[in-house]
């Protein structure tokens, strides 16, 4: 067994969890959810997306989100913030967001039902906005959506995802977010693509996300550790879920993840306890029960 003695959690609980989430949560939750998330040690964290607030209501208190952590931002902590195209890069601009992802999927299906485009016209329209990133000296971190399967075309080559990878990192990207959109993947198929991903792009950021809609996800991490991945998505209490996927539990939960990589001897830095302590303070305000395992047993010891 040969595991790394480190890695790296990014919380997307607050963008990519909270996103879907049908009642609007108050501006000031959101916040002080975050804030105890950075209580528990997490550097990186998605904290919101400028999209249009007419698809996604959930996220038209995105400035106010930024605003109250725009002068926390020392070397060790990244403030991540999603954004879909122009406009949301203007927005993201204005606010001096240093920390900024963009998002294609490797299926052209994927992308036409998601933004009406293929994956080449999605090529065309974020590749500038990486080079407007690129002058600012930002972190730029590109989401591969569909990285292994496609609600509508089914398997996905790995050769097309490696592919469109290449062209990011032409253009410079920081880090490329390697996700199993609709939770499909096994660990034979993650080991192969992120050890061709190692191979392509050795000086690249390669960063894993999983939704675990098939209870495979953490078996899919160990995987990614032996081909030498040490960054990790993922959302407190599990939250979170991918509109394309019936029955999609949401993404891996940062506690769960926490304890396998504590109890294998990799290090994160993070405080579980407090991650719970965190759920447990957003979970009133979500409109479904929260699936984390690591959950459930804090609540039983509670009562």
């Amino acid at each position: 067994m040969s595991l790394p003695s480190k890695a790296t959690i990014i919380e997307v609980g607050p963008r990519d969890g909270l996103q879907n989430e049908k009642n609007f949560v108050p501006t000031h939750v959101k916040i002080q959810f975050i804030s105890l998330l950075k209580e528990a040690g997490l550097s990186e964290i998605e904290l919101t997306s400028f999209v249009s607030p007419k698809w996604v209501p959930q996220m038209k208190d995105a400035q106010q989100v930024i605003q109250a952590f725009s002068l926390q931002q020392p070397t060790n902590n990244r403030h991540i913030v999603l954004v879909p195209n122009e406009q949301g890069l203007t927005k993201a601009l204005e606010e001096n967001c240093q920390s900024v992802a963009l998002f294609i999927g490797v299926s052209n299906s994927f992308n036409q039902h998601n933004i009406n485009k293929t994956t080449a016209e999605a090529l065309h329209q974020q590749l500038p906005l990486m080079e407007k990133l690129k002058e600012r000296n930002a972190y730029v971190r590109t989401c591969i959506s569909t990285s292994f399967y496609c609600p509508y075309e089914g398997k996905i080559n790995p050769d097309k995802t490696v592919e469109l990878c290449a062209h990011f990192v032409e253009a410079g990207v920081t880090e490329l977010s390697i996700a199993d959109t609709i939770g499909m993947a096994n660990p034979k198929d993650v080991f192969t693509l992120f050890s061709a991903l190692k191979r392509a792009f050795p000086t690249v950021l390669l960063n894993a996300h999983f939704h675990d809609t098939r209870g495979v996800a953490m078996a899919n991490i160990y995987a990614c550790l032996q081909a030498g991945v040490t960054r990790f998505d993922s959302s407190a209490g599990g939250i979170g879920g991918c509109p394309f996927a019936k029955g999609a539990t949401g993404n891996i939960a940062t506690e769960d993840l926490i304890f396998m990589l504590d109890e294998m001897g990799v290090q994160t830095n993070v405080n579980r306890e407090k991650i719970l302590e965190a759920v447990s303070y957003i979970e009133p305000y979500l409109s479904h029960p929260v699936s984390s395992k690591q959950y459930r047993l804090y609540q039983l010891a509670k009562r």
